[in-house]
């Protein structure tokens, strides 16, 4: 299971962490992330690229966009902006607003399977895509991704249909 940090978030390995103390005072001053991921790749504006340009693809996929009751995505596209901004740096606004992000448990009610895992890996990359990082940031973050998706596959797949 991944271990999701509370604190400022993960560092690049040649950083180091923030501690809880050293949270800016306000959380839409970008200049206080500079040390962290989310601040080198480009802030809210990196990351509201990547997850809108993956909910577009999580709309347009019927297997996935099965998976979201609301009818209206733009609160799961608001959390999920929320979680990885916390993830890799950012404002603190998902343990503020949700607590601890539980990822896990938030997914055991949905058939995750790796053909949805696929799907979402699939939507995720092109998010990843439209914010151009580097190649050092785009690895760091597509690395995560990967671990994260194959992490919280928790059914078998649908067993082939064979004439």
């Amino acid at each position: 299971m991944l271990e999701i940090p509370t604190h400022l978030g993960r560092p690049l390995p040649s950083t180091t962490s923030p501690g809880p103390s050293a949270a800016p005072a306000d959380p839409q001053d970008e200049s206080a992330y500079a040390d962290t991921f989310y601040g080198q790749v480009g802030g809210h504006q990196t990351f509201k690229k990547i997850i809108h340009v993956f909910y577009q693809g999580i709309a347009a996929d019927p297997v996935l966009r099965a998976m979201y009751p609301e009818e209206d995505l733009a609160p799961a596209e608001h959390r999920m902006l929320m979680f990885i901004e916390q993830y890799w740096g950012g404002p603190r606004t998902y343990l503020e607003e949700r607590g601890h992000p539980r990822l896990r448990m938030r997914h055991v009610p949905y058939a995750l399977t790796p053909e949805a895992r696929d799907r979402w890996l699939a939507a995720m990359r092109k998010g990843v895509d439209a914010a151009e990082l580097s190649p050092m940031h785009e690895a760091t973050l597509w690395d995560y991704l990967e671990r994260a998706a194959h992490s919280l596959v928790n059914a078998a797949s649908e067993p082939s249909q064979a004439p």
